[in-house]
């Protein structure tokens, strides 16, 4: 056993104190709620907050803590797994406005209530109220990543310092958003698909983690530019890579079926490529098979093999590649502790090589 797995700074013994620390925040806040609520909302948070995630933001917050020179401790801990909770409001509602089924290999938290409203047989329209009180469980996420990042135990001044950034982070998120669905209503190019990837996810997936992790730790402007440079370029490798699994990836593995994104006509950087690379039959079938809310599978299988046919998925690995090695070149000459390289190093080649 490494040293590092024994203090439990590996990434599994992160993402379990990570876990630990969310367990006792969302149980702190059952006796809060208010008498004669029902507790559906609390109940469906808590099963999403702790589903099968990655923990790559409280991660990344953490080793630009470590990274910045301040010891392990718990209050960082807590500090960091805040962001999860802010990662589930972020995703409760973008899988919303794409109206998305199914989410780690589960029903989406509106897909949820709206079953419930079934198996009830309410009155109103389900999906109505399954989107309605999914609004709510994403807000009260927002609202509790704010309260546990404040409450994590670390002084006031320095939780100030974080927040400054936590709240940037927070206002590039959702300008990502409305960027995103701006996008899905036209033809986007290249370089609009990825603005709406590097302000909608890649930020908040890395360099801001990495900057409010730094940021908490009173980390110089050089250190913060450091973490900016690796992570930029690392959070696009992430969000692309993610735009391949949900196209190419497998259904059992990513836990979102792989026709979603198609039948949505969701702007990716890879369909952006394949229409511009296109010639004039490729580009009827994107235009008749793209977007199609009536799409099934060998319609999607036909529009997978047009954008092998026009070289987009050949394109896309290799931006993904060419953004990795900026990522690593940038972090070889950031001035970081040695074991905080180290460990971005591993989550570096974890995040480009991922298959869910």
């Amino acid at each position: 056993m490494t040293v590092e797995a024994a203090t439990g700074t590996d990434a599994a013994g992160l993402a379990r104190r990570c876990e630990s620390a969310l367990i006792a925040y969302l149980d702190r806040q059952r006796p809060h709620w208010p008498d004669g609520t029902p507790r559906g909302v609390l109940d469906a948070v808590r099963r999403f907050v702790l589903a099968d995630g990655k923990r790559l933001r409280p991660m990344f917050c953490y080793w630009g803590w470590r990274g910045a020179g301040q010891p392990d401790g718990q209050p960082i801990v807590v500090a960091a797994a805040a962001l999860e909770l802010f990662h589930a409001f972020a995703l409760i509602h973008d899988d919303i406005m794409d109206g998305s089924n199914l989410r780690r290999g589960q029903p989406t938290v509106h897909r949820h209530f709206a079953d419930v409203h079934v198996r009830h047989s309410w009155r109103g329209e389900a999906a109505r109220y399954g989107q309605s009180a999914a609004l709510l469980c994403g807000d009260l996420c927002a609202a509790w990543a704010d309260h546990m990042f404040h409450e994590s135990g670390l002084p006031v001044d320095w939780i100030h310092r974080g927040y400054r950034l936590f709240t940037v982070m927070r206002t590039e998120v959702i300008a990502g958003q409305y960027l995103d669905l701006v996008s899905g209503v036209g033809d986007g190019s290249v370089a609009g698909a990825l603005t709406v990837i590097r302000m909608k996810a890649a930020r908040y997936t890395v360099t801001r983690p990495l900057q409010i992790g730094a940021a908490l730790a009173g980390a110089p402007p050089r250190v913060q530019a450091a973490l900016q440079a690796f992570g930029d370029p690392l959070g696009d490798a992430f969000q692309l890579r993610d735009d391949v699994l949900g196209v190419f990836g497998d259904p059992v593995v990513t836990g979102k079926p792989v026709i979603d994104d198609l039948r949505e006509g969701k702007p990716t950087v890879m369909i952006a490529m394949a229409r511009d690379r296109a010639d004039r039959g490729q580009a009827a079938r994107i235009r008749d098979l793209f977007g199609n809310p009536d799409l099934d599978d060998a319609g999607a299988e036909e529009l997978r093999s047009v954008i092998v046919g026009t070289g987009a998925l050949e394109g896309v690995e290799d931006l993904i590649s060419r953004r990795a090695a900026a990522a690593t070149a940038a972090l070889d000459n950031a001035p970081l502790t040695a074991e905080a390289r180290e460990a971005l190093t591993a989550l570096a080649s974890s995040v480009i090589a991922r298959r869910r």
